[in-house]
Parts: structure tokens; C-alpha cells; sequence
């Protein structure tokens, strides 16, 4: 019996979550929707500008917030990740272990900052990424632990790793180690920016296929050059076993390794769509575990980002989880 559900590597973040309007972001020369790589001048001149407005501080990151999601259903995870020896990691690695996230953090960390992300909510509840890395640009495969690595079900890796080399040759070592202990392994392109500027190194990491791929309409219709949903949903067939595609408020299509199964969306009324898909991957990730069919993880994954973007923040409030599971229809 596996300890772990799922062991996650990506980027430790801050996360500080602001609502702002979409001139702002015209102003700042954002685009919208996106996750653009800055400087820490550059995102100190942002967090002065927005200085008056409330702000939401929580541990972040895709993998950690996908990790976060698992545990609150009930699942186990591990997070490889990268803090400084600051106030901010101290913060990152106790609230990570406070909702229930293991992690190696405990450990004599390196002096340095660790990584923040502005997380620019517009009214259309859009949320646009404004991320300095910090130390955790320089996570590598000393962060990565095998032992632990092999007591895990799946391996979950976070695309934005690929947008630096040492992050790039930690994946590629992930996978490789996933792969001799025969682990799952699962990989989420995180941002169109991604698939964009650094292509290379997901097709590296996908290699000669994947356990499970998650993306989201966009990011597939980019990886795939497809003039089509229907082309790319093909096209992603030929790289993963499964495939989890989020597709906003219609829901989502799960592949299983034959066919599409089309999962519908929650009517909600969305103000904050910010850690959705990372939710989305963290409950679906608890179904295939826990014995779920495919029909019925989907399921659990779209109420869980349903519920999440009605509210401010990237993770379930608490007992919304439980809520939800209670909410489940029968086991197909």
C-alpha cells in the first residue's frame, strides 16, 4: 500500500491575492489571464501601486495548491518545492503542513527570497500572474527525494518547473526515478505561457507518453496547433493514458484511455477563477486513488473548481470538502 497518494515537485510560492481592475493591468503591461515571470523591482513597484487595496496571503504555487486540494478531500501528498531561509518560507512550510501537505522543508533552508506570486483578480473573476521566483528558481534534483518519491502512487509534476533549467533537469530526473520504481506519472501544463515559450521542455518531459496529462481548453488548443477542440482532444490522446481537460463553465472531458468522457459544468457565478484548475487536478487526483471511476472523479473535480471560483482564493474554506463528497452521485 502506497503512504503517499501523490508526490508533487514545483515551484513554493507566496501567494498575495488582489482585486484590481483591468485598466490597472493595461497600465502595468500585463496580459490578462496570463503568468508573466518579473523581477523583484519590478513586482515591488506593483505591490506599491496596489498598497492601498486588501490583500489575501496563503502558500501557493500550482503543485502546492493541487496538493492542498488532495489533502482536504482526504489524500496523502508530498511537496518537493524550494523555500529561503526568510520569513516567507517559514510562512510557506508551516502553512502547507497546517492543511495537511508533508513536506522536506524542515530542513536547514539557504539564505535568499523565497518566491512570491501577485495574483491580479479582475471583475470577470479572470486572474492574471504576476511571479518573481526567488530561490525556488534554482529547485533541482537535490530537492527531489527518491525513498519517498517510491512510496507514492502517482508522481505530479508542475509545468512552470520547465521555465528553468535547473527545475527542467529536476523533472526530467522525477520522471526518470518514477519510472524505474513504477509510479504514475502525471503532468499539468500550468499556463499557456508555458506551452509557448518553453515547449521543448514539456515534450521532454512527456517523453514517450504520460499516466495522465491535465490542461485546460486553451493550453491545448496551443500545445496542438489544432484549428479545432475536437482536433486537439485527438491529438492529446497520442501523449497521455488519460487525459483531464478543464473547459471553464462547460465542465471538463476526462479521456480513459479509449474514449472521451464529458463531465458537465456547475452553473455558478464566478468572482475569482485562481487556483481552479489546480483544484481541479487535486480532487480528480483524490477519485483516481481512492478508487473512483473516471466518470466520477470528473465529477468531484468540477463541483470542487465550481465551488471554488464563487468564492476569494485559491483552496476550499473549511468543511466545503467534505460538503462536496457528500454531494458525490452514486459510483458509476
Amino acid at each position: 500500500m502506497n503512504h503517499y497518494d501523490v508526490y508533487g515537485i514545483g515551484h513554493a510560492l507566496v501567494d498575495m491575492e488582489i482585486h484590481v481592475t483591468d485598466r490597472f493591468l493595461t497600465e502595468a503591461g500585463l496580459q490578462k489571464g496570463s503568468m508573466s515571470l518579473v523581477d523583484a523591482d519590478f513586482q515591488q513597484r506593483l505591490l506599491q501601486q496596489v498598497a492601498d487595496l486588501p490583500q489575501h496571503r496563503s502558500c501557493g504555487g500550482s503543485s502546492a495548491n493541487t496538493l492542498i486540494g488532495l489533502a482536504q478531500f482526504g489524500g496523502r501528498g508530498f511537496h518537493a518545492c524550494k523555500v529561503a531561509d526568510d520569513e516567507a518560507g517559514h510562512f510557506f512550510a508551516q502553512d502547507m503542513r497546517l492543511h495537511g501537505v508533508e513536506n522536506g522543508l524542515n530542513q536547514p533552508r539557504t539564505p535568499g527570497t523565497t518566491g512570491r506570486c501577485l495574483v491580479f483578480i479582475t471583475p470577470d473573476a479572470e486572474r492574471t500572474l504576476c511571479t518573481h521566483l526567488g530561490i525556488s528558481e534554482t529547485f533541482s534534483t537535490e530537492q527531489i527525494a527518491e525513498p519517498i518519491l517510491a512510496q507514492a502512487e502517482y508522481l505530479y509534476i508542475e509545468g512552470y518547473l520547465v521555465s528553468s533549467p535547473s527545475g527542467q533537469t529536476a523533472t526530467l530526473e522525477a520522471a526518470r526515478m518514477a519510472r524505474k520504481q513504477g509510479i504514475k506519472t502525471a503532468l499539468t501544463f500550468s499556463d499557456t505561457s508555458m506551452v509557448t515559450y518553453f515547449r521543448p521542455g514539456l515534450d521532454a518531459i512527456i517523453g514517450d507518453g504520460l499516466d495522465l496529462l491535465f490542461c485546460n481548453e486553451s493550453e491545448a488548443m496551443v500545445y496542438t496547433a489544432a484549428s479545432t477542440l475536437e482536433q486537439a482532444k485527438e491529438q492529446l490522446t497520442r501523449i497521455a493514458k488519460m487525459v483531464g481537460l478543464t473547459l471553464g463553465s462547460q465542465g471538463a472531458a476526462i479521456y480513459n484511455g479509449e474514449r472521451w468522457i464529458d463531465i458537465p459544468g456547475v452553473p455558478v457565478q464566478a468572482i475569482d477563477s485562481n487556483g481552479a484548475g489546480d483544484l481541479f487536478a487535486g480532487a480528480f487526483l483524490f477519485g483516481i486513488t481512492h478508487g473512483y471511476a473516471l466518470a466520477k472523479a470528473g465529477q468531484l473535480a468540477c463541483r470542487a473548481a465550481a465551488t471554488l471560483v464563487t468564492q476569494a482564493g485559491a483552496r476550499l474554506q473549511a468543511g466545503q470538502a467534505q460538503t462536496i463528497l457528500n454531494h458525490q452521485e452514486p459510483q458509476e
